[in-house]
């Protein structure tokens, strides 16, 4: 028989590829089951998005291989977009990488910098496919906590006393996913500072700014930051746009080259009508968010009122797309608490245990949901 790599008994399916197949089979059988575990917008991306994907389909060249590296009318654009809303200067030459979604950046990054043995600094809480792709390159993962008590930020005092010397990347997420929390610029600084001490790559997530959030912070508005930070983003949560899959990075030019050399034999481009959207989406103004806010903004309120009902405890002040909670007193294992959910009032949340140790005994709330779905479950909980 042929056996698969050992590589793979280092991870397991993605939790949330396994539950779908869950629900689906449930719903397959009739069951109304409500989806408020994914945060995949339920919305539209905007109608000029969608016009401008459209009107590409007829260019010469639309059909084509496109460049590794991407437009240079959309490595502009996201050059643009992150100095109107993060003040961050970027030359679109060399200091930017468009990437069919940031998930593959993760890959990419960690395949460009990261050597069998390394170590790599990983928030517990956390997205999960920090880990999963740190045990896929054969590096090893190092946990580092974040808690409630410091407002889901890592207490470097701590980190210091750790043996450093095999670490090379640290991943961090702000604002913060699951829990919502965000970082001051401060603690930007200070991250930095850290990193740099200690010769760690520092890569900041950063798809949840613009989501109940208006403070729009980046990690590379530190002074000097792109000699040992990049960022990723994407375009998936704030302008409805995740099946297109468009992401990008932002770093030093030898940093980017880096991973150019990773990415240019993954793929062959992003798909022409794809970067013309994303030029579009990246060109809208402040109002884009405004409005969608106002929508996200209605649904909150009803998922704090659904949390309540649950007997949750939760953060009122938390950005991004979902809300964050805690489980009621006396109850601590959130996989059993949200089976139980889906099984007698069919719906679905996720359980904070996926995300860490950290982020056992709370649940997640996805706002990617209509305000009549959530009603409804409302009605179911009561």
């Amino acid at each position: 028989m042929i056996k698969g790599s050992n590589r793979l008994d280092t991870v397991q399916e993605y939790y949330f590829s396994k539950k779908l197949r869950e629900v689906s089979a449930l719903l397959d059988l009739g069951k109304p089951v409500i989806n408020m575990g994914i945060g995949s917008p339920d919305l539209f991306p905007s109608k000029g998005v969608i016009k401008a994907l459209k009107n590409s389909l007829d260019h010469k060249t639309a059909h084509k291989y496109q460049s590794y590296q991407g437009l240079f009318e959309l490595r502009n654009a996201i050059s643009k977009f992150y100095y109107k809303f993060f003040k961050v200067k970027s030359n679109p030459e060399n200091e930017v990488l468009p990437l069919i979604g940031s998930k593959e950046g993760i890959m990419h990054i960690s395949l460009a910098f990261l050597n069998p043995g390394d170590e790599v600094l990983i928030p517990n809480p956390g997205y999960p496919t920090y880990l999963s792709v740190t045990k896929l390159v054969e590096a090893n993962p190092v946990f580092y906590d974040l808690l409630k008590e410091n407002n889901w930020f890592p207490d470097l005092n701590e980190l210091e006393k750790k043996d450093l010397s095999k670490v090379k990347i640290m991943w961090i997420n702000y604002p913060h996913m699951p829990t919502g929390s965000s970082a001051t610029l401060n603690q930007f600084d200070e991250l930095v500072v850290f990193a740099r001490k200690n010769n760690i790559l520092l890569i900041n997530d950063n798809p949840y700014s613009f989501i109940l959030n208006n403070d729009f912070i980046s990690l590379l508005s530190v002074e000097g930051s792109k000699k040992n930070c990049m960022e990723l983003n994407s375009l998936s949560k704030s302008f409805n746009l995740s099946g297109w899959r468009i992401g990008m990075l932002l770093g030093s030019k030898k940093n980017i080259s880096r991973v150019i050399k990773v990415k240019s034999n993954m793929d062959s481009g992003m798909f022409y009508g794809i970067q013309k959207g994303a030029i579009e989406a990246l060109n809208s103004d402040i109002n884009w968010f405004k409005e969608l806010n106002v929508l996200y903004k209605k649904r909150r309120e009803l998922v704090w009122e659904l949390a309540s009902i649950l007997n949750c405890e939760f953060e009122r002040d938390s950005k991004g797309l979902f809300v964050w909670a805690k489980l009621p007193k006396g109850i601590k294992d959130s996989k059993k608490f949200i089976d139980k959910l889906l099984i007698d009032k069919k719906v679905f949340i996720a359980p904070g245990a996926i995300f860490g140790s950290n982020g056992e005994g709370y649940i997640r709330f996805s706002l990617c949901i209509e305000e009549e779905e959530i009603k409804e479950a409302i009605k179911r909980c009561k």
